[in-house]
Parts: C-alpha cells; sequence; structure tokens
C-alpha cells in the first residue's frame, strides 16, 4: 500500500516539475491545466473524506444499537443529521469545483 502512495506521489511530483518547462517555449501558461487539476483533486478528495466519515459515523452507530437496541430512537436522529451535514460537506466542494472549471481560460 504504501508503494502506492510512493509511486502516486513521484508521479504527481514529476507533473508538477514537468509544468514550468512547457511555460519556456513562449505558446503560453499552462494555467487552465493546473485549474482542472486542482478542481478534479478538491472533488475527488472531498468525496473520499465523506464517504470515509459516513462509513465510520453509520458503523459507529449501527454498532451502538447493536449493543443497546433500547437506543435506536436517541442514535438515529443524530447520524442522519450528521450524514446530511457531511453530504453538505461534498456538496460545498463539488460548486467551488464548478466554479474553478469557469475560471479555465478557454
Amino acid at each position: 500500500m504504501t508503494r502506492i502512495l510512493w509511486m502516486l506521489a513521484w508521479v504527481f511530483g514529476a507533473a508538477l516539475v514537468a509544468t514550468p518547462s512547457y511555460a519556456a517555449d513562449g505558446a503560453g501558461s499552462n494555467v487552465g491545466g493546473l485549474i482542472a487539476i486542482g478542481a478534479g483533486l478538491g472533488i475527488g478528495l472531498a468525496a473520499l473524506g465523506v464517504g470515509l466519515g459516513q462509513g465510520l459515523a453509520s458503523a459507529a452507530a449501527m454498532e451502538s444499537i447493536g449493543r443497546n437496541p433500547n437506543s435506536a430512537d436517541r442514535i438515529f436522529v443524530p447520524m442522519i443529521i450528521g450524514l446530511a451535514l457531511m453530504e453538505a460537506l461534498c456538496l460545498y466542494a463539488l460548486v467551488i469545483a464548478f466554479f474553478l472549471q469557469g475560471k479555465i481560460p478557454g
């Protein structure tokens, strides 16, 4: 697992280092590509974080209901509210990604 993460870090680092070398030919800047990469990474990381958070919250709630079934009504509503707030954070990231896509020079 760590080898895969290191490989991804090297590939991403090489992409960032190679970008300034393309600007030397005077054909224009590559700002649009970097904005698109930023928007894609932003929404991807937000979706990953929200998915992990919702999974952990749901697992903890189901485990506590399994241990004490009488507390299901007191656990269910706060869990749903927490899941909705997590989903709202992902939607905010989606809106920001859409705004960034609008900034790409065309």
